[in-house]
């Protein structure tokens, strides 16, 4: 017999359906051609993921005709909004004059210099086409320079699908080679002495610590004070280097997080925002290990890919981040302060246990009993509640990604924000009387089961 929550769920299933069947077509007909009639998992979720035809400014439209405030800017990548009228212009006029072709391009160089300008780490770059990509060169980059396999990384990290970091508990996913283990160890986030007791034990055959400073796979959990720098300390005291994974941090600042905690990395990953909405990844560092790339030096690292440095995706870079400067940072990392206040405000006139953690625009919804400090606090908190709480903001015509991740843009106004803490309040009075009944230590004045 299905359970309170059980019950909640299947009424919003039942309204998600009603309102988007023009999605449940187009899933049923992608089924036929691609496994689960999916291709990103991160979007995927039941009955079947939202099918969206476009989208301006802060909203986007699906299929059915229906407006949703966007919440999610492409999982951090659109930090303009849609359509942002500077880019569209820029790449409408280059693709009239060509995609793409085996020769360099003037914007690539000039999308390079501007984030060497501005990210402290950063003196050479060079181009992928994703995040993934720039991690695995950044990675490669480290193993060439200092001789060594190991890579440290903290547990439940993500740093992109490929093998190394497929890896969970010293233990492989499925489809990837065991031995990809023998090359990972893994400290826990936020613990100094866990990162100290591993570089102690492995310290000599790691090549590199990797880290993402906004740790999104924690549900945007801040670093501790002092925990980058231990981090830096460490890696430096045992001969190796120090990774920062950028790929979602960057937008907390023009030089991104490491900007912004004081603490400068040997090489960055970088990609999202970068990209002005186009797929795109790069990989920056000191040029002593950067130019271990350059086709002019002997036994130089090989790096090629068909759209390395795309004039597209270049030109349409370019012209997001010249838009993209201090004032309009610090209004979007605003507007996460802001949501971050009005969540506390409903969930404590609804009494229930909804916190928000993360910096700036970067944000994430968690359900437990007190603010999530640690990654064994995220692990405890209720992600089927979060899940129930994030389809019915959907109903209500708010977008947020799976697991209550918010990553918001710079042409939202703070009368939405407002708007979405208000949905989120409806939300929770939706949620409590299922909450008493099966979650009661999320509800203030209720007693743990």
């Amino acid at each position: 017999m299905p359970n309170a929550l059980d019950a909640l769920r299947e009424e919003a299933e039942r309204r998600y359906r009603e309102r988007t069947p023009k999605s449940g077509e187009w899933y049923e007909r992608a089924r036929a051609a691609m496994p689960g009639g999916d291709t990103r998992n991160s979007v995927f979720f039941r009955p079947y993921p939202l099918v969206i035809e476009g989208g301006a400014g802060a909203y986007l439209e699906d299929v059915d005709g229906h407006r949703y405030l966007d919440c999610t800017t492409n999982m951090s990548s659109v930090i303009l909004g849609h359509a942002h009228p500077a880019v569209v212009e820029a790449v409408t006029r280059q693709v009239a004059r060509g995609t793409g072709w085996a020769a360099a391009n003037p914007w690539a160089p000039q999308l390079a210099e501007l984030l060497v300008e501005r990210i402290p780490s950063v003196e050479r770059v060079r181009f992928t086409n994703s995040g993934t990509e720039a991690v695995m060169m950044a990675v490669r980059a480290a193993r060439a320079a200092t001789g060594r396999a190991k890579i440290a990384k903290a547990q439940g990290s993500y740093h992109g699908s490929h093998d190394d970091f497929e890896v969970r508990g010293g233990h492989a996913a499925a489809g990837i080679i065991p031995s990809a283990g023998d090359h990972v160890v893994e400290f826990v986030y936020n613990d100094p002495a866990s990162v100290t007791r591993v570089m102690e034990e492995h310290g000599d055959d790691v090549a590199a610590i990797i880290i993402d400073p906004s740790f999104m796979a924690g549900g945007f959990l801040p670093p501790a004070e002092g925990f980058l720098r231990h981090l830096r300390d460490e890696a430096s005291r045992h001969g190796g280097l120090l990774i920062f994974d950028e790929v979602v941090s960057l937008r907390l600042s023009l030089g991104g997080a490491q900007q912004l905690y004081g603490v400068t990395p040997d090489l960055t990953a970088m990609g999202k925002t970068i990209g002005g909405g186009f797929p795109v990844g790069a990989f920056g560092g000191r040029a002593a290990l950067m130019d271990r790339y350059s086709p002019l030096e002997p036994d130089f690292l090989h790096h090629s890919g068909t759209f390395n440095g795309n004039p597209i995706t270049a030109l349409a870079g370019l012209t997001a981040l010249r838009q993209l400067d201090a004032d309009t940072v610090a209004y979007v990392n605003r507007l996460g302060d802001r949501l971050a206040h009005g969540v506390a405000r409903v969930a404590a006139e609804r009494g229930v246990g909804l916190h928000v953690t993360g910096v700036g625009s970067l944000r994430n919804l968690q359900f437990a009993r007190s603010m999530p400090r640690t990654m064994a606090d995220v692990g405890a908190a209720r992600r089927d509640v979060g899940e129930l709480l994030r389809m019915f903001l959907l109903n209500e015509g708010v977008l947020t990604a799976r697991g209550g991740l918010f990553a918001l843009s710079t042409v939202t106004r703070e009368g939405e924000i407002e708007g979405v803490a208000d949905a989120i309040g409806r939300g929770l009075a939706w949620l409590r009387p299922a909450l008493e009944a099966e979650a009661p230590e999320l509800v203030a004045g209720r007693a743990a089961r």
